[in-house]
């Protein structure tokens, strides 16, 4: 639905040469709703005249692509269009380049943008008129390198004319400080490590600069990462997220210490950081301990991924000295103990936790009856719950959904990969229809809907490589969304789909 107003701001942004004609006029009110009506309708031309003539000193595409009174359409959770973004950014750089210029003009204004907002944008799916966090960060080093050599010739022609025969009776201002902050999620590898590094070395003095929010390393190497850990504003970096880097703990002893510096660290992703603590030597008894030391100087964490690291026995010890409560926990695949989760029942961090992740640890066995207490402990806070690859079956199921139950605030549920029949998925829908916020539920595909050759107990691989019988699942499934209808729960998602949603993190939450 659109208002008047939006109907009306589309009109213009449609007529490119009238809306030029028309900047200098228009109440700066009508501003946003035009570069969001220019941004959806994807008017490039419209889109760049309104950055380079943005009159408030913040432009926050949060702020701006967000649901609003004029249009109830969330640009904000769609992928971002390639062409738009690239466009903002070029009316970003066309706007500090002329303010460069302009600056030893008397009758140059004061710069009006300071701050490019653009995080938030997603992150999710490939394809030629979307542009991934990747390539929105290649696009904007290149920009940076680019404002930074036309400021580097204006300082020259500003030096040159300075220099002239009739410099001493020219009484020339001094020039304006000419500058925009741009607000950045980062994505750093090794093809984008080199553009990205150039940037931010001139960062400090550069017209435009980047100021990164969340900070993600996939495959790069420790000297590399911790040269670009250093270029970062200590203060602005609330999450850090090194994925596929093969750290080990000695990789993270030389890490970590840097990451203090980020007094505002609220995030801290490390999966498949290769550490495996259940054949510890004297020397890495030590790391370890080094390791729980600097996550304990992180005063700010509230989520923490360890995903793929073998942890057997050592929550405690890593955990136990953290300052506050974590608020999200990610342990999938980490072979942990029943220890490991009587002290996480245990903890300051289980009554505070709304997002934990305890996917391809084996819940059917020893860990079942510990799972079920720290379930119950953190059933008055937990909104998200992944459980996925844990070996369950009915009887596994049957036992949690009492404490499941109890998690009257759950939104999420993932149990994908766990060999439930479609009795007990039923029984399992059935079971928590009561809960209200559960929207939804990424499910298994029910074990009596595969072929007579899948092993029996199956093993996670065994479910994902054997074949399913398609029409068995469907009916199924229709049986599923059925029940669903029948308790007026229409609004809630059952679905096997594992790429259509992506997992929250502790910020969305």
């Amino acid at each position: 639905m659109h208002s008047l107003v939006f109907l009306c701001a589309q009109k213009v942004v449609s007529h490119h040469a009238t809306l030029r004609g028309a900047l200098g006029f228009l109440p700066k009110d009508l501003y946003p709703v035009l570069f969001k009506a220019a941004f959806m309708d994807k008017r490039t031309l419209a889109l760049q005249d309104l950055v380079q003539t943005w009159p408030f000193p913040v432009l926050s595409f949060q702020k701006l692509l967000r649901k609003c009174q004029h249009c109830e359409r969330a640009l904000i959770r769609e992928r971002p269009n390639k062409l738009c973004i690239q466009t903002v950014i070029l009316g970003v750089v066309t706007y500090l380049i002329k303010m460069l210029e302009d600056r030893h003009r008397s009758k140059s204004r004061g710069p009006r943008l300071q701050i490019l907002d653009m995080t938030g944008l997603q992150d999710e799916g490939q394809g030629p008129e979307t542009m991934s966090l990747w390539s929105r960060t290649v696009t904007l080093a290149k920009a940076c390198l680019d404002v930074s050599k036309q400021q580097s010739k204006c300082i020259k022609r500003a030096s040159k004319r300075r220099k002239g025969p009739y410099s001493s009776a020219m009484a020339l201002p001094p020039p304006q400080p000419v500058c925009v902050d741009v607000w950045v999620d980062l994505f750093v590898n090794s093809t984008s490590y080199g553009v990205l590094k150039d940037a931010l070395q001139i960062n400090s003095s550069n017209a435009l600069r980047l100021r990164c929010r969340n900070f993600r390393v996939e495959e790069l190497s420790i000297a590399s990462t911790v040269g670009l850990l250093e270029f970062l504003d200590p203060a602005g970096v609330r999450q850090v997220a090194l994925h596929f880097n093969n750290l080990g703990l000695s990789g993270l002893r030389v890490v970590l210490p840097h990451l203090a510096k980020f007094t505002n660290l609220v995030s801290l992703k490390l999966p498949y950081s290769n550490i495996d603590v259940r054949r510890l030597t004297v020397g890495m008894e030590g790391s370890l301990q080094y390791f729980a030391t600097q996550l304990s100087r992180l005063a700010c964490l509230k989520e923490l991924n360890l995903g793929s690291s073998r942890l057997s026995g050592k929550l405690t010890q890593l955990l136990g000295d953290l300052q506050s409560p974590l608020e999200s926990l990610e342990l999938a695949f980490c072979y942990l103990l029943p220890n490991d989760l009587a002290y996480l029942s245990q903890s300051l961090h289980t009554p505070a936790l709304k997002k934990l992740d305890l996917s391809g640890n084996n819940l059917s066995d020893c860990l079942l009856q510990p799972f079920r207490i720290l379930l119950a402990e953190a059933s008055a806070t937990l909104l998200h719950l992944d459980i996925m690859e844990c070996r369950m079956m009915d009887t596994h199921l049957a036992t949690l959904l009492p404490a499941l139950c109890r998690c009257s605030r759950l939104r999420y549920l993932g149990v994908f990969g766990n060999p439930v029949s479609s009795k007990g998925l039923k029984n399992l829908l059935h079971q928590t229809l009561g809960l209200l916020d559960l929207k939804l539920v990424i499910y298994p595909y029910p074990v009596d809907c595969y072929g007579e050759d899948l092993p029996w107990p199956p093993t996670s691989s065994n479910l994902l490589d054997s074949s399913v019988d398609e029409e068995k699942f469907s009916r199924v499934n229709n049986e599923l969304q059925q029940m669903l209808l029948s308790a007026n729960r229409a609004d809630a998602v059952w679905t096997t789909n594992l790429c259509r949603f992506n997992s929250l993190d502790n910020f969305i939450l």
